[in-house]
């Protein structure tokens, strides 16, 4: 194992243990080498690799911190990760999101609240019958987000919220040579709403599932 790795494996086993927990400053770098029996210079390198990865806080004369650790903070190098994504994997994404937001879906549909109801409707509302594709997809994403936000779990919401940014091209690319996709979305967009709102989580589920699918099956066709 290289030295850096090894440093990064001696860390991350005092975060894991307990020794070290969200908010706890670092030792020293020289009393923290000497404890994991490391040099000072393979311990500098893996932490410059955990602060990238938002594990640690390097606090420019103040210290290192271990981070929140929270999801969403960690996940974000998930999403810097996805933006590497080649185009012929898009649909993989997909799939990918196809698994996961009917499942968010039909948690919501027991937690959403009669306001959160209501702000999903007034943004189609606003949208009206006919918006332009760069709207109806920057609205896809805000709709989508807040039924999984409403989901309450952390981790699934930052997955998906990773998950969305690959497959964009293709829904404005559908939307612009697809005839029927502007209303289409629209209608799926009602229907994933009034199962949400009739509390019928398997409804949900499955109009998700349509939902999503139907973007899948287009860029099959078109590949």
């Amino acid at each position: 194992m290289a030295v850096t790795d090894e440093a990064i494996e001696k860390i991350k086993g005092m975060i894991v243990s307990g020794t070290l927990r969200p908010g706890d400053r670092l030792p020293r770098e020289a009393e923290l080498a000497a404890e994991l029996g490391l040099s000072r210079n393979s311990l500098r390198e893996a932490v410059r690799a955990l602060a990238l990865i938002r594990i640690l806080d390097v606090r420019q004369g103040d210290g290192t911190y271990v981070t929140s650790l929270d999801p969403q903070l960690l996940l974000e190098a998930l999403s810097f990760v996805v933006d590497f994504h080649r185009d012929d994997t898009v649909l993989e994404f997909l799939v990918v999101r196809r698994i996961l937001e009917p499942a968010a879906t039909a948690m919501a549909a027991t937690l959403i609240t009669e306001e959160e109801l209501d702000a999903l409707g007034a943004r189609l509302d606003a949208l009206g019958p006919a918006p332009s594709v760069e709207e109806l997809v920057a609205a896809d994403l805000e709709f989508h987000r807040g039924i999984v936000r409403s989901a309450g779990n952390s981790v699934l919401c930052s997955l998906l919220d990773g998950l969305s940014g690959p497959t964009t091209r293709a829904r404005v690319w559908r939307g612009l040579t697809q005839e029927d996709a502007v209303s289409r979305t629209l209608r799926e967009h009602r229907a994933i709403l009034a199962a949400l709102r009739d509390r019928d989580a398997e409804a949900a589920r499955s109009w998700a599932t349509v939902h999503v699918a139907s973007v899948e099956q287009w860029l099959r066709s078109t590949l």
